[in-house]
This record gives C-alpha cells, structure tokens and sequence, in this order.
C-alpha cells in the first residue's frame, strides 16, 4: 500500500466559485481535450457516435436546482467536480501496487499508469466519484491539477495554471497554493467563506467551494403590476418599411 506524505511543501489546489460558474461546461471541454493530447494515455471514448457514447472524463460539472430554506426564488446551481487532491487522500492508501500517490513537493495526488492495474480499488474508496476507469486504456484516470502545464517553462507564464482555470469565461475557477496564507486562493476561502465537500469524511480535501450568495426574492413584488400600454405609432424608417413588405407577402 501506498503511504502518504507527512507534510507537503505546497498545497496546491483549486478554489470553485458555485455563484458565479454558469455551467457551460468550457472546463470540461478544455480539460478533455489537454488530457486526451497531452499527459499520459489519452482520455477516451467508447462508441462515441453512436447510440450510447461514453467516455473518460477528468472534470464533470453537474447542475441542481436548489429552494433556500429561507423562502424566495429557486436558483440552479452548476457544481463543477473534479479530484479534490485530499490531504488524507483514502484512494492512495488503498492502492496494491503504488501507482497511486500523493506529491510531497506539492500535493498533488497523481497515479503512475504504468503501475496501475485497474484493479478499481482507489474509485471505490474515493468518496467523491473523482476516479474513472479508462477502458481502452485499462488504467484510472484522475485530474493531475495540469501538472505538465503548471510547471512548463516552454509555456507563457499566463498558461501555467491548470486548463480549466485558464478556459473558464466566467472566472469562476481559481488555482494556488493553500499553504500560503497570502495567496489568492487563501485569501478567497477567508473572504467568502470557503468550504470543504462533504468534510464528515475526514479526507480533507485541498480544492475549496466558494458557496452561492442569495440571489432576488419575490418579496415586495406586487402581483398587481401594472400592464404595458401596447404602441399603436406605427413604426418608422427601416422598421415601418418592413411592415409594410410583410403584409404584401
């Protein structure tokens, strides 16, 4: 089995924005596509044409409609989930042959694929579902935190940070050092509240989840809202010449 690390030099991680991730899935896209050509055996796909395509995935992002218990507006919630590069990270202890484990330098929890026998006992103790069976490939598949981008110096350094942070267009993924009380991510989890998923597992996960902020309740809101006037000017210019063109067809 394999042992982890008594302290890391780094904690290097991901801090996930649920108010602000729209769910377009840009993540996932780009970390499939930098995995699949890139790291370690490509990521692949099963009858992905067909009628029942699947495949392997690094980085999955799962939507919920959620009812604050304080009343108001339902809102729907995009969760983003990947390997959360646990402290105390049970899928490294459990693995037979030591392709699984965790970097003292950084924190990164990876797995040696050329080890690995796909024996299937890291997903099952992982309790987040963050592992996958690659059954072409016959190995398990994890998120790596981009480790072949973040420390790149053939890279622009605005490209070494993991492809997800990098791609996602609403700004709703951040990456850093956790061990640094006066990084950016540090500093998000302390300003807003950061939390750990599903802490009662004692995993202590180094990615973080900043929690959706309230958004517009119906209070105040008068059922009897006044009705809009419908315009009856015609309209003018390019827009009454259109009218008119549509009611000669």
């Amino acid at each position: 089995m394999t042992q982890l690390p008594e302290t890391t030099a780094k904690k290097l991680g991901l801090v996930i924005d649920l108010d602000t991730c729209v769910g377009c899935h840009a993540c996932v896209i780009s970390c499939k596509g930098w995995n699949t050509e890139n790291y370690g055996a490509p990521l692949s796909d099963v009858d992905a044409y067909g009628a029942d395509p699947h495949g392997t995935f690094l980085n999955r992002v799962h939507s919920f409609e959620v009812q604050p218990d304080t009343g108001g507006c339902a809102q729907t919630v995009h969760f983003p989930k990947s390997c959360l590069h646990c402290e105390d990270a049970p899928c490294v202890t459990v693995c037979p042959t030591g392709a699984s484990y965790k970097r003292s330098e950084d924190g990164i929890v990876l797995v040696n694929e050329d080890d690995c026998i796909g024996c299937g006992l890291c997903a099952w103790a992982c309790p987040y579902g963050a592992r996958e069976l690659d059954q072409l490939a016959g190995v398990m598949k994890k998120c790596t935190l981009c480790v072949d981008r973040i420390y790149n110096e053939n890279l622009p350094e605005v490209d070494r940070i993991p492809s997800c942070v990098r791609t996602c267009p609403a700004g709703a993924r951040h990456f850093g050092d956790f061990a640094d009380p006066d990084s950016n991510v540090s500093k998000l989890v302390e300003m807003r509240g950061g939390m750990d998923l599903m802490p009662e597992q004692g995993t202590k996960p180094e990615n973080k989840y900043l929690p959706p902020r309230p958004k517009d309740t119906l209070a105040g809101v008068s059922a009897d809202a006044p009705i809009l006037t419908p315009v009856t000017d015609s309209p003018k210019g390019f827009l009454g010449w259109l009218d008119k063109a549509l009611e000669a067809l």
